[in-house]
């Protein structure tokens, strides 16, 4: 009956939270229990030595590990376990036993010291429990939005394999229509071709036509500028008059060179002079223009800038009154010309010649294959234009999901999305899937602190962390790199930033993406080890 009823209280307080304590040495945790056996010798834990019972903790340090004095501080590599009931047990080095300083919250560690020290490991594991109850009801909201991150994301994923389909079916419609318009352009191309060719040709023959009788008028002109005597003849000592046209550029055209530009004769008359034109047209000089080039005075020399009231050197000072005089009239020349109105200040081109060489524009027939083949043209670069859009798009919806979003798909909302945390100094940007940046808050450029490499979290945990490298390079360091730490919350947030070390930044980011399952109510409250 005792042995019931002994039994029913011990059960009663583990289900009300009490603690149970087991008997033990002091500063022995319960997982060593076994290893401390009152009345038999102690074997110490590294197998070094045995001794009998009753030399543990007597304040004299026997093994070389420290474990036959765990409740003292006789040995330096020693710890003391805090059993800290209703809270969390705790080890701490053998030193701090005894020293003045309360550092189990159960006050055993100063059980000698004469320290006034109070229990708080209850309070301690109040406020412990309402964390955990906090951090389960965010674990607990945040699992379920989880969920709806999931299907959500099963969701996109199916309608945008179904788009991919679609679209890699309606691409090889449109590379059949695309080869069937080229087909069309080409056919439409060759006609119209075929008239500006035509077009072009008819109009060279006749540019070549206008040159010709041109060339033909010049050369009955200059035979007759050359024909001094007016005989009806081109001499050569008439064509030696012309130095200019002297083979050898020696300043002279002697006798035997003028001869040798009439074809080897001494005279020519105008339907013998065609030989001889071919010869000097390209370098004869009229004798109108000659006569223009010498009328012509010389350009003006550039003058340089004089400070004012200051003559030219070059100049001959010249009387105010003659001055005065000139002035006025010029300006009465100018009132008799233009009717008492000063003169335009800007010069009127005259209107230029139609360019004669310019081609004529195209005839109604060649206008209307033209038209008709642009047309074709216009419906090929269209349809080209429409499949590299498709193209675009069907890469962009690959490597969507080419990307590892989670076990679950649970990452897929954070594509193409960005969050960003602003600082006292800078505003921290990140876009998971893709770059981390941070740009001054008051002006200034970007700087990348790494493009997306991949996940980095622990091999039990990998998808709680996000690895960016490959950022912007550090003047004499490495490039930045970026490793996101990601941990459980209702909101999607960057919560924080730092540099660890120098271009190496950490980020805090909350999303309901990590929750995982609650763990049930009775775990956390559970008394711990006592």
């Amino acid at each position: 009956m005792s042995c019931a009823y002994l039994l029913l209280a011990l059960s009663l307080s583990v289900c009300l939270g009490y603690a149970v304590e087991v008997q033990r040495p002091r500063g022995v945790p319960l997982s060593k229990r076994q290893f401390y056996e009152e009345n038999k010798p102690f074997t110490c834990l590294d197998g070094s030595r045995t001794i009998p019972f009753d030399r543990v903790n007597d304040d004299y340090c026997d093994c070389k590990d420290g474990s036959d004095e765990p409740g003292t501080a006789a040995c330096p590599n020693g710890s003391f376990h805090c059993t800290n009931a209703g809270y969390k047990p705790s080890f701490i080095p053998s030193s701090r036993i005894n020293d003045g300083i309360c550092d189990c919250c159960d006050t055993t560690d100063e059980y000698n010291s004469g320290a006034t020290c109070q229990n708080t490991c209850r309070e301690m594991g109040r406020q412990e429990r309402e964390l955990l109850q906090k951090q389960a009801e965010i674990a607990k909201e945040g699992f379920l939005l989880k969920q709806q991150l999931i299907n959500e994301a099963k969701r996109q994923q199916e309608e945008k394999q179904g788009k991919l389909s679609e679209m890699q079916t309606n691409r090889k419609t449109m590379e059949d229509k695309l080869e069937a318009l080229r087909t069309v352009k080409e056919v439409a191309e060759q006609p119209e071709k075929e008239a500006k060719e035509r077009h072009l040709k008819a109009w060279e023959d006749q540019k070549a036509i206008i040159h010709a009788e041109k060339d033909k008028a010049k050369m009955a002109e200059v035979f007759l500028e050359l024909d001094d005597d007016e005989d009806g003849y081109v001499s050569v000592a008439e064509l030696q008059s012309h130095s200019e046209l002297d083979p050898d550029s020696d300043g002279a055209l002697t006798e035997v060179e003028a001869q040798g530009l009439l074809g080897g004769v001494d005279k020519v008359d105008a339907s013998s002079f065609e030989t001889a034109w071919v010869s000097i047209k390209e370098k004869y000089i009229s004798e109108s223009q000659a006569d223009s080039a010498a009328v012509d005075p010389p350009a003006e020399e550039t003058r340089q800038p004089v400070p004012d009231n200051e003559p030219y050197p070059e100049d001959d000072p010249v009387d105010e009154e003659d001055e005065n005089e000139d002035d006025d009239e010029d300006e009465e020349d100018y009132r008799d010309e233009d009717g008492d109105k000063p003169p335009p200040s800007v010069h009127t081109p005259e209107k230029s010649e139609p360019d004669e060489d310019a081609m004529p524009p195209y005839d109604a027939h060649t206008k209307a294959l033209i038209d008709a083949a642009q047309k074709t043209r216009d419906d090929f670069d269209e349809a080209e234009r429409a499949l590299r859009e498709v193209d675009d798009q069907i890469k962009s919806i690959e490597k969507e999901l080419s990307f590892d979003f989670g076990p679950s798909g649970e990452f897929t909302h954070l594509y193409s999305q960005c969050y960003e945390l602003s600082t006292s100094e800078y505003v921290y940007k990140l876009c998971p899937f893709n770059r981390v940046s941070q740009k001054p808050k008051y002006g200034g450029s970007e700087t990348n602190l790494g493009s997306w490499g991949s996940w980095a979290g622990p091999e039990d945990s990998l998808y709680s962390a996000m690895k960016y490298d490959h950022g912007t390079g550090c003047w004499q360091g490495p490039n930045r790199s970026t490793t996101v730490k990601l941990t459980c919350g209702k909101e999607t947030v960057v919560m924080s930033t730092s540099e660890p070390s120098r271009c190496e930044y950490l980020m805090e980011f909350t999303t309901p993406a990590v929750c995982q399952e609650p763990l049930p109510d009775h775990v956390l409250h559970d008394p711990g080890e006592l």
